[in-house]
């Protein structure tokens, strides 16, 4: 047992306060045997072992735990299979591994892999030895792949966690070597070769696999790893070929559409979706991955909106979240928050990213003067990352943004002359926190958003409405950080995201029409000009998704916000305008008059964002011209405040309207 249990020194795990725990549990457990009760010891090891599975303590632990039971096979009855918890199937693994019951040991941390992909459940001598390909038929080992790779294991395993499945993968690679003859195991091999990015080995032992065996499985399997390899038409071919011979495959008809459609050639994998769709309409992915090659072919948001509607009625089909939010990923209001335009959030910005970000964050001296009035959110970013800093508006502009584009009962803003100050009173400490773990930049799909949210239904509206102008700071973590220091306005975007999506969820119970979520949704939809007229319509828009009965209501209600917008830029800036346009176009429903507005509208939009930009980088070429000849002599504080206050003046008002009426 000693020498079977032996970690790996330079692995042994955890370190903090994983270690301090794994140490804890197998510290009592070594009490409560001397005691003499070794069931209640063995549930305290299997705990140790599912905190921290390389710890050196756990397992010389184990050992005298079978020492007291009577030997290692008397001890597999303290690890009993009949309610399976993942540390107390590793602890009976290294038992049978220490009977010499192989097959056993290895089918058990192939069910752990399974489990936690990402623990180094493989780290151990006995798995390690190099006489165990010898002992392990061929059929064991293809049973455990089975086992661990038909699970849910990523394709392809993250680099972070490939080094816990290292010592697998090589026992999978003796014994696939080892067993040339053996067919499946080749193929089935090739998919754990596959997930590790071992191309050259993946092709190559599902071509072994075809050589030994030729059939569905190994031409499957070829394909996959030609794919992974990037090389999709030798990819597509073995497919076709494979179809052409047996037709019977209609995920594999799936794969050929899908592969065809991320290649460009959506037209051509329509046919094959179609196809298997014909032969099953019930089929889990054909029905799916139709809506998705339709979207991949012409954009239209009509089909992701499909891919709900499937999803509601099949929720036995999870494939369709899968292809929903392959098509959402990083795409605004899909997937990911939409960015803040405002000149505000560029010039904060061009600070943090600048050498003196520190210094200027720490001496409360940033200073910042705008032509026009921005969103009052723009405005709290700031304040978020340069606390102590000043931003000063010199105009209004008009129409006024200040003003409400509709009567409202609910206001999160109000202005004293040109400066906003919240009109709500902050969320209780308990709302904000359950806010700031709620939050988040980005999303799978949209109802996976809206369905997140539901942990805020219990907050009441006073919470929910303080949170919007009152905005918990970001988690103290790794992407809390990031943020905090480089991209605060995303975060404050986030946090009103959920916080509409939480009103969306109040009194649920409620018919839209006369509900007081609704309400309150158009109070903020149509409230001064702010990020919260975006998420306001955002949450309207998920709730719609999902609720085909609002749907005529809630894109009629955003139609109507955006034209409001559109008309006030006529004459200045609007920087809601662009994400208004997306949340209409995310409403296809509609009659096709206002969505090719909306589309007009954007291209206007993004030309003159364009154009801006132009200008701003010629500005800078300037800039950068006249310091060479001489003008560095200017301190650092006056150039950073005159390229704080040139870029937050905007350019001079541009777009579609204008340019009509020219």
């Amino acid at each position: 047992m000693d020498e079977l249990h032996a970690g790996d020194a330079e692995l042994c795990a955890g370190g903090g306060d994983e270690r301090l725990a794994a140490e804890g549990e197998t510290a009592l457990a070594r009490l409560i045997m001397d005691g003499g009760d070794l069931p209640h010891a063995a549930s305290h090891l299997g705990n140790a072992v599912a905190i921290d599975p390389l710890l050196p303590e756990t397992h010389e632990a184990l050992t005298e735990l079978a020492t007291r039971a009577g030997g290692p096979r008397a001890a597999l009855d303290l690890f009993p299979l009949d309610h399976p918890y993942i540390g107390a199937v590793v602890c009976r693994a290294h038992l049978q591994a220490a009977c010499g019951e192989w097959a056993e040991a290895v089918g058990l941390i192939a069910a752990a892999v399974r489990a936690e992909y990402d623990r180094p459940w493989s780290h151990v001598a006995w798995l390690t030895q190099d006489r165990l390909p010898e002992l392990l038929p061929p059929q064991v080992m293809t049973q455990a792949l089975a086992r661990a790779v038909g699970g849910a294991l990523p394709d392809p395993v993250p680099e972070h966690a490939r080094d816990a499945l290292r010592p697998f993968y090589d026992l999978t690679r003796a014994v696939v070597e080892r067993h040339p003859d053996e067919a499946q195991l080749a193929a089935i091999g090739s998919g754990l070769a596959r997930r590790f990015e071992d191309h050259d080995r993946a092709i190559a032992w599902a071509r072994q696999a075809g050589r030994v065996q030729p059939g569905h499985v190994p031409s499957v399997m070829l394909g996959y790893a030609l794919r992974a390899a990037g090389r999709p038409d030798e990819a597509l071919r073995v497919w076709e070929e494979e179809m052409a011979r047996d037709d019977s495959d209609l995920s594999l008809m799936v794969d050929i559409a899908e592969l065809y459609a991320v290649t460009g050639r959506a037209e051509q994998g329509l046919a094959w979706a179609e196809r298997a769709v014909t032969a099953d309409p019930r089929h889990p992915q054909a029905a799916p991955a139709v809506h998705g090659v339709r979207y991949a072919a012409d954009g239209d948001p009509a089909h992701l909106v499909a891919l709900t509607d499937h999803l509601r009625e099949h929720p036995d089909h999870p494939y369709a979240g899968t292809v929903l939010a392959r098509h959402s990923e990083w795409q605004p209001w899909l997937g990911v928050v939409d960015s803040a335009t405002e000149a505000t959030v560029n010039v904060l910005h061009q600070i943090l990213e600048s050498p003196d970000a520190q210094a200027i964050r720490s001496g409360g001296g940033a200073k910042l003067s705008a032509s026009a009035v921005e969103p009052p959110s723009a405005a709290l970013a700031f304040a978020l990352a340069l606390p102590g800093g000043t931003l000063v508006n010199d105009a209004a502009g008009d129409p006024d943004p200040r003003q409400p584009t509709a009567e409202v009962a609910v206001r999160i803003w109000r202005y004293e002359g040109l400066a906003a100050l919240p009109a709500v009173a902050p969320p209780s400490p308990e709302a904000a926190g359950l806010v700031q773990d709620t939050a988040s930049v980005s999303w799978p799909h949209l109802p996976a958003a809206y369905d997140h949210a539901v942990r805020l239904a219990g907050l009441g509206l006073d919470d929910l409405l303080g949170v919007l102008a009152h905005p918990p700071q970001p988690p103290d973590d790794d992407q809390g950080r990031f943020l905090r220091d480089h991209r605060p306005e995303l975060w404050i975007r986030a946090v009103q995201t959920f916080a509409c999506l939480g009103v969306a969820h109040h009194r649920a119970d409620e018919p839209w029409e006369d509900s007081r979520r609704r309400a309150v949704l158009l109070d903020l939809l149509h409230g001064p000009e702010d990020w919260v007229n975006e998420t306001a319509a955002f949450a309207m828009v998920a709730t719609a998704w999902g609720d085909p009965a609002v749907r005529a209501d809630v894109g009629l209600r955003l139609t109507e916000r955006m034209l409001d917008a559109a008309k006030a830029y006529q004459t200045r800036e609007v920087t809601v305008l662009g994400s208004l346009c997306r949340l209409v176009l995310l409403c296809p429903w509609l009659d096709d008059t206002y969505t090719s507005l909306a589309r007009d509208l954007l291209a206007a939009v993004r030309r003159s964002d364009a154009h801006a930009e132009q200008g701003e980088q010629g500005e800078r070429a300037e800039r950068a011209e006249h310091s060479e000849q001489g003008e560095q002599g200017e301190q650092a504080e006056a150039v950073r405040e005159t390229a704080a206050e040139t870029a937050a003046a905007g350019p001079p008002r541009r777009g579609l309207f204008r340019r009509r009426r020219d």
